[in-house]
């Protein structure tokens, strides 16, 4: 009956603020609406200016392929390298291809051409990926032309130095994700961050928020154990991160038909776990913290670094070694590879027992912390 009580008590707590209701319905949908769309690691649009030396139908068929290409915006097409390195300069092109002079000449002839590419590689990841597809794109044109002239393949076109290639042929298949479509790979992490920040962010800032309005002293002199008063603070909090994933869950359906066929059964076990580990979490900052302001803070600092080192945006091995180590205590870790394998690899919990056992852990820790740091006065 006194968890009864105090369950009514915190869920018109939660109802009488009138944002709150609000939050956690229109900010999951927006986060899911918006964020797929702009965080995304595939480089595309860069700008390409051409160095032309050589005023022939060959370089002119080159110059296209680049500008069809979905990846690339064809700038500037001249004759002066030093003019297409002020635009590189000034950030106005991020890469140069020069092609050199009697370029179809020397295809014919000797069967290769060489071909210098430029990148401004200020963003590392833009220069590299750049430098990628120009190479592929330039590639795949020689071979083009060979077959167009009825030329064995005793060359190609060379990035920078010149040498024999043979004529391979690749078959590539996308194992999981066909389309290579980033979204896909973002989307179920983006449902973990959202269940973090409603599920873990607003527990941190209740007991704080009684503690400010002086209300925490009515509970400290009741005869109420500190596990009911802790279970009651918790409960409400596994109640809306469930609601918030399994809304989540449905936009991603009706929006990106994205939907656990096999494992969603699995997704609400490992759901559960997960939220009673992070809104333990949560109410284990609430409890050190003296104000809403400390609490935001913390809880900010450690959302970040659960995210940065979850895998949301990168692979955990890309990582250094020492970094992957601290992943391992990292409870969103579980629950991003978790999702990623149900959504993306169709996988079940037998697939799952590693990530298990973490959620299992780290649920246990963080409720028993917290229990035993809420500092109950009599």
């Amino acid at each position: 009956m006194m968890l009864k009580y105090l369950l009514e008590k915190e869920f018109k707590q939660f109802f009488r603020n009138p944002f709150l209701p609000k939050l956690i319905v229109f900010f999951p949908v927006m986060i899911m609406l918006i964020i797929p769309w702009i965080a995304n690691m595939d480089i595309k649009n860069i700008n390409v200016s051409v160095v032309n030396h050589d005023s022939s139908s060959a370089s002119e068929d080159l110059i296209h392929v680049i500008e069809s290409s979905n990846y690339f915006i064809l700038g500037k097409v001249t004759a002066d390298y030093d003019e297409a390195m002020t635009l590189l300069e000034f950030g106005e092109t991020d890469a140069i291809i020069e092609i050199p002079a009697e370029f179809e000449k020397n295809l014919l002839t000797t069967g290769s051409s060489p071909v210098q590419i430029s990148i401004n590689a200020v963003n590392e990841t833009k220069g590299a990926l750049g430098s990628n597809y120009l190479t592929a794109i330039c590639m795949d044109f020689s071979s083009d032309f060979f077959e167009k002239h009825n030329m064995a393949a005793a060359g190609n076109i060379n990035v920078v130095s010149t040498f024999n290639m043979p004529k391979l042929n690749v078959s590539v298949q996308n194992r999981y994700n066909p389309y290579m479509d980033y979204k896909l790979f973002m989307i179920p992490a983006l449902m973990v961050i959202i269940v973090i920040l409603m599920g873990g962010f607003l527990p941190a800032l209740n007991i704080v928020g009684e503690k400010e309005k002086g209300t925490i002293e009515q509970i400290n002199i009741s005869p109420v154990p500190k596990f009911i008063f802790i279970i009651a603070k918790l409960i409400p909090y596994w109640v809306i991160g469930l609601l918030v994933l399994f809304l989540t869950m449905l936009v991603g359906y009706w929006v990106y038909g994205l939907w656990p066929e096999n494992g969603f059964w699995t997704v609400c076990l490992f759901a559960v776990l997960f939220i009673f580990a992070v809104s333990g979490f949560g109410l284990i900052v609430s409890n050190y913290a003296k104000t809403m302001q400390q609490a935001s803070f913390i809880m900010f600092f450690f959302i970040l670094v659960f995210m940065l080192m979850s895998g949301l945006l990168t692979p955990l091995h890309c990582m250094p070694e020492w970094a992957q180590y601290f992943t391992i205590i990292n409870p969103p870790r579980y629950f991003i590879e978790m999702m990623r394998v149900v959504y993306i690899k169709g996988g079940t919990l037998h697939d799952l027992w590693p990530q298990f056992f973490a959620h299992v852990f780290f649920a246990v820790f963080f409720a028993l912390w917290a229990v035993l740091s809420y500092k109950k006065r009599d």
